[in-house]
């Protein structure tokens, strides 16, 4: 799950607010990282973990990630993030009764608040996040392709992740009957965390 989803389940959650940071920075928050955190950020980084350790497991993820995996190798993992986030914003609708934009906005306004408390590589992403809309962006395949491009120039090994939206394209219906099966299982997931 990328950063759509996990906000998207946080939210579903509750509306504690450490608790939505806490998911959306889990990422950038490493090792003994977390003990600066007061506990309500904690629960949401716990959280964000549970979330991606379910995920790696489901076989709907599995099943979208092995399509991937002979051209994409240990990448593969992350495009399908990539992908079940552009899947969900496409499809938002069938998630959600508040309109993407807004939820997005009340996101940004959400980070923007707690700026001083987010890690150093959250801080700088998030000017670009915002300027792009990202989380809502996710949802156009050129904004998909210039992420997968930029993540491609910042891997250390060749990635080939530049490539991956051609794979999205030509198996559009399978990756989008995959996540159908899954989004509903870890929706029900999350609300037992």
């Amino acid at each position: 799950m990328n950063f759509l989803a996990h906000t998207y389940l946080a939210w579903s959650s509750g509306n504690d607010e450490e608790f939505i940071i806490g998911s959306f920075i889990a990422d950038h928050v490493k090792g003994n990282g977390t003990r600066r955190f007061r506990p309500g950020f904690m629960k949401g980084i716990v959280f964000h973990r549970n979330i991606d350790m379910y995920t790696d497991q489901h076989p709907q993820f599995i099943r979208s990630k092995s399509r991937l995996i002979g051209q994409y190798h240990k990448y593969s993992g992350v495009i399908t993030d990539m992908f079940y986030d552009h899947l969900l914003a496409a499809n938002w609708r069938d998630y959600s009764h508040e309109d993407i934009h807004d939820f997005t906005v009340r996101n940004y306004k959400l980070l923007l608040k707690y700026f001083l408390t987010l890690p150093p590589k959250t801080k700088r992403l998030l000017p670009f996040m915002i300027q792009s809309n990202w989380l809502a962006s996710y949802a156009h395949f050129d904004f998909l392709q210039r992420s997968l491009e930029g993540m491609a120039m910042r891997t250390p090994f060749k990635s080939n992740m530049e490539n991956a939206v051609i794979d999205l394209l030509r198996d559009y219906s399978l990756f989008t009957e995959e996540f159908r099966l899954f989004f509903p299982e870890i929706i029900e997931y999350a609300k037992q965390l």
